[in-house]
Formats: structure tokens, sequence, C-alpha cells
């Protein structure tokens, strides 16, 4: 009986103890919060204000390969060359020519979907012009006036009744307006609204699982970068399935995306969460059964009025019909979900789905107002009527071809692979209703990696998909091989653009600096290898940690201070800037697809490196984008770096 006792005494005395620890851990915690202010700022969603102080950096030794130093953002310890590193080394090396598209079509063109069929495929029937890509990214580069139309001011999108748009928030307020707001009624957006329309709101759909990374950023920035803001709107499906919280963890513990956060205050991305639904509606005025016919007589009404009419469709007591979804074949979605989740979103609320490793590169509203625009494009240089790719494609929501494309997946086991579902198209007959556009409008290199190519080779020659991403001089053999245009005018290197930086204060909030002209070298007196902390920053921002990091002024100044960034010099640097300048970049083609070029990170004065700096810049107000505009809306932080290329 006593040992009982001695023994339940024991235990209550560590339960005590571990009570008082705790109180005592959280009240310690509460204390060590409110002493520090800077760790308790939050954002208007609840992640940390200010993400890119990243200090402080120390510098650790110099060596023959230059000065090591130590980012606390970065797990990396960092070596940079004082003379050649991406805080002095110029953006170019020629004058670039950032509105290069001319002004941006009206809100309301076209694009004749069947003529851009045609000239880079010939006949439907036939693929003589096929291979050829670098006649056809000639043809969308130079005669938007053949394929682009301005419609009769009653055939225009904008003139159409937002109540019956395509869209549910085409003129966004829910489809309740009589009519789109005029051009000129049209509001300007700034940096807390995002403007009004004159006419539909089109969505731009993706799919991401996990945090964000800089696949992520570079989508959405090139999106930013290019299309019609005010008329678009990109909704991001997180996948729920796999992560019920994942809209609220990107929301409030990602490092990477919180610097789109004042986007989403403002509207342009919405983030979306993805459950594969159990049911999915059908248009009530279309046959469904996809060749597969309805019963006769249909099913008994269950409990809730329903009757089953055909395989796997049911009809409500108010005419509704559903494709449903069983158990089983739940249990047995394929490991591809963004193949089945872009047929699903499509049908329900139209627009565009893209994958998230596209470029955009022009603006998507002409291929996506005609009436019909139902399309996709090629599956690299396979003649096959059959063989699309769906990395970018547009449906009509609730449309006969997008249930006819949505059931033939949910009948061959969830089974969306496009080029089955293309096949299955061409066997029925039905796949001139989904229009194949050719691989030069969004994937200009495909034909050229499978060596299926006729004719000359584009501008850049690339041969591979890694190439986009080298910077080195001679690492790109023969890029120059078709280019037909002007000598590119070379600039002075001593007064050249380097690399946007912003100035980020706790309490003056984001200003912007000047970076058209070098900032000025700094040597300092005392030796480059000392301990001395270079600046001091605050806190490290919430979830993983980044691959990549990035610096601040401060920071910048004091490593200037430091004499580790120092004069440039163009023979100290394995990254030199060159000749390559955004428009060159596939001139025509709407989009560059990476393709999956998940580890690779663009290497300074890289064909992505240009497309980065040509992004930081319009972000900044020191460039414009393709169309000669200004960005008008909140600061977006610039790229960070990658260590191994400081």
């Amino acid at each position: 009986m006593a040992d009982g006792r001695r023994t339940r005494g024991f235990y209550t005395l560590l339960k005590n103890l571990f009570l008082a620890a705790l109180l005592y851990a959280t009240i310690y915690g509460i204390i060590t919060l409110a002493r520090n202010p800077s760790v308790a700022a939050k954002g208007k969603l609840g992640i940390p204000a200010f993400l890119d102080k990243t200090g402080p950096a120390e510098l650790i030794k110099t060596t023959k390969a230059g000065v090591q130093v130590k980012f606390a953002s970065s797990s990396k310890t960092v070596t940079i060359n004082p003379h050649a590193n991406v805080f002095n080394r110029p953006v170019s090396a020629v004058k670039s020519k950032d509105d290069y598209m001319g002004p941006r079509p009206h809100v309301d063109t076209e694009a004749d979907l069947h003529l851009l069929v045609e000239h880079c495929r010939g006949t439907y029937n036939g693929l003589e012009k096929m291979r050829n890509v670098f006649d056809c990214l000639q043809f969308f580069a130079n005669d938007e006036s053949r394929y682009y139309r301005l419609p009769e001011k009653e055939d225009r999108a904008s003139s159409q009744d937002p109540r019956k748009a395509e869209y549910k928030n085409a003129d966004g307020h829910d489809n309740s307006l009589t009519k789109y707001v005029s051009v000129s009624e049209a509001a300007s957006a700034n940096k807390t609204t995002i403007g009004t329309c004159p006419g539909p709101i089109i969505p731009y759909h993706v799919y991401w699982t996990g945090p964000a990374t800089w696949r992520v950023e570079v989508f959405v920035k090139s999106y930013l970068h290019t299309q019609n803001l005010a008329c678009s709107r990109l909704w991001i499906w997180l996948d729920s399935d796999r992560n019920p919280k994942a809209v609220d963890d990107m929301l409030n513990k990602d490092a990477l995306f919180a610097r789109f956060l004042p986007l989403v205050e403002r509207g342009d991305i919405v983030l979306k969460a993805w459950r594969f639904p159990s049911r999915i509606p059908l248009p009530k005025t279309e046959d469904n059964t996809d060749g597969v016919g309805y019963y006769n007589p249909p099913g008994r009404p269950n409990s809730r009025g329903e009757s089953v009419v055909a395989d796997g469709i049911i009809e409500d007591n108010e005419g509704q019909q559903w494709l449903v979804l069983t158990p089983k074949q739940m249990t047995f979605l394929p490991v591809a979900v963004s193949d089945a989740v872009r047929f699903v979103v499509l049908h329900i609320h139209g627009g565009a789905y893209f994958d998230m490793d596209v470029l955009m590169l022009r603006d998507m509203r002409p291929l996506l107002l005609p009436k019909e625009h139902a399309f996709a494009e090629r599956w690299a240089a396979h003649p096959h009527p059959g063989d699309y790719n769906t990395a970018i494609m547009s449906l009509t929501a609730n449309s006969s071809i997008s249930s006819y494309l949505l059931r033939g997946g949910v009948r061959m086991g969830l089974n969306f692979h496009p080029r089955v579902l293309g096949r299955m198209a061409w066997k029925d007959g039905r796949d001139q209703e989904f229009l194949m556009l050719e691989t030069a409008a969004f994937d200009p290199i495909w034909t050229e990696f499978n060596w299926d190519r006729e004719g000359r080779c584009t501008v850049p020659c690339l041969r591979d998909y890694g190439a986009a991403f080298k910077g080195r001089n001679g690492a790109i053999k023969d890029e120059w091989e078709s280019y037909d245009g002007p000598q590119l005018e070379h600039i002075d290197l001593s007064k050249a653009q380097v690399k946007e930086l912003r100035i980020r204060n706790a309490e003056e909030g984001t200003t912007e600096i000047d970076t058209a002209a070098p900032v000025p070298s700094r040597r300092r007196k005392r030796s480059r290898d000392d301990n001395t902390p270079v600046s001091a920053a605050a806190p490290k921002p919430v979830g993983e940690p980044l691959d990549s990091f990035s610096a601040t002024l401060d920071e910048e100044v004091e490593l200037r201070k430091a004499g580790v960034v120092s004069d440039y010099e163009l023979e100290e640097d394995k990254f030199p800037p060159n000749n390559r300048t955004l428009e060159n970049f596939f001139r025509g083609a709407w989009t560059y697809h990476i393709h999956n070029q998940w580890l690779k990170h663009p290497e300074p004065s890289s064909w992505i490196s240009v497309l980065e700096h040509a992004h930081d810049g319009f972000f900044s107000g020191s460039r414009t984008n393709p169309y000669g505009e200004k960005w008008d809306g909140p600061s977006i932080m610039p790229y960070n770096y990658w260590p191994e290329f400081v």
C-alpha cells in the first residue's frame, strides 16, 4: 500500500514539474515576443511584413577565388569575386527595346484561330508547314493585322450582356450588371485596386502542390508582365486533397509567396482549394452521353429525386444532369492529378489553363475572346491529329466539347492524358471542335529538341531546354544563326544598368531606387578578411529555408565599403553581359515552355536571366513591359540570388 502511495506521489511530482516548465516556456515566449516588435510585425494576411531583410551578413575570409560571405538567409557560404558579381554586373551589353510589341491590342481584339492553324500547318488535313517553326514565328511577329481583328461594335465581347457571360464573375459584380463599363469609363489600376475591365474578365488557371518555388515566382511575374490585368484573374488551384490547409499555408506560412500577398489583396491572384469533386454539372441543352446512350426508361428516382439516366450520369428533380464519380473511381485516382484538374476546372469555370513551367511572353486575351475558343497545342511534331498537348489549353465553360472530353476521361478510368483524349476525339470525329495550334505558338523549340524541325532554326536557336538557362560565353552554339535584324547597339558598360534593388523600411514602407545608372563603387580601407558583421537586419522569414536569398540595399552598401564589391571588370566575369534581349526571345510566340527544368537555376546573362531583369525593371518602375506600359501596382520584391552564381 505504501509503495502505491509513493508511486502516485512520484507521478504527481513529474506532472507538476512538466506543467511548471510549460508555464515558464509560455511566459518566456510572450516576453520575448513583446520585446521584439520586428518579430511581431505581420502583413495583413499574417506573413512577417519585411521578408527581404536577410542579415546580418558576415565576412568569413578571403580566398584566391574571392571573398567568402555568409548571408543569414542562405544555408551556403557565398564566394564573391569583387570585380564581377551580381551587385556590379551590367544587365546587358546592348541597348534593349522594352516596348517591342507596340501598343496592347484593343480589349475586344480577337484572333482568327483557324487562320493561325492554317498558316502554320497548311490545310487542316495536311501538314506541309507544320515543321517550319521559323516561318510560323515570323507570321506571328509581323502579321498581326492579318490574324487579329476588331469585330463590329455590336459583335464585340464588351457589347454582350454580362448576365449571359460564360464566366461567373465576368463583370466583376457576379454578372449582375446589364452591360460592361465603356472603355472611357473604365477605372485605371493603382497600388490597391486592380481597375475595371470594359469587357468580360477571363480566368487564367494553374495548379500547384506544395510550397512555392522559383517556378511559381517566374510564372506569376511573367503573367503580371504581359497580361491585361484588369481583364484577367489568375486562379492558383492548390492541392487540398493532399493538404487540407494548402491555401492557409500559402497565405500565412510561405516565405516566397509572401511577395505576392499585395496582389492577392488587390485581386489579381485568387488562391483556390482543389478537391476532386464527386459530381460535376453537365449542360442541360446537350447530349452528354458521348455515344453511350441514355437508358430507356431512366432509373427510378431516389429519396432526393435523382434518377440515373445514363452510365455515370444522374438527373436531379430540376432537370440538371450530373457526371458522378464512384468511390472506386476516386480511390484509383491517377498520380497525374493535374491532367484531370485542367479539364474539370475549364469545364466548370472556362478560361485558359497553363502549366506552371510556362512563361508568358504576349497577351493571351485575343486568343480567348472568340466565341469558339477551345484549343490546345500539338504534341511536338507528331503528325497524328489526336496528339494534343494540354500544357496550354482553353475550353468554353459548360459546353458540349468540354462535357465530351470530361466524360471521356472519366469513362476511361480518370485517364486525362491529352493524347488519349485526343485520339478519342479524333475517332469520334470531334477533333476539329478542339483546335490544335502548332508548337510555335507556345513551345517553339519542341521540334528542334526532337530533331523534327524543317527550314531555318528559330531566334534564338536553342536545341535543348537547358540552353535558355546557360549564361557563359560560347555555351550556346550558333544561337544567332537565323537572326536577320539590324546590328544591336552596344552600350558603355561603365554606365550600364545593374540588377534592381529596393529599399524596404519598416517605418517608411517601400521606396524604389533608380538603377538606370550604376551604383558607385566604394572602397574600404580596412582589410577584406576581417570578421566584422556587414549589416544587421530583421528576422528571417517563416517557412522552410529558401535555396536562394535576397540582399538589402544596406547590405550591398556595406559590402562595397568592405571592398567585397568593387569596380566591375569584364575580364573577371564568368557570366559577362551579352547581346541577349527579351525582344529577340522567340518573338511572336505567346509563351515559352521550360519543360520541367525543376533543378536548374538560371545563370547570370542567360536568356532566363534576361527575362528576370526585364521583370525586375518593370516592377521597380525603371522599365516598361512589351506593350510600353509602366507598372502601377504594389511593390514586388525582385528575384532572389542563387548562391552558386553570386
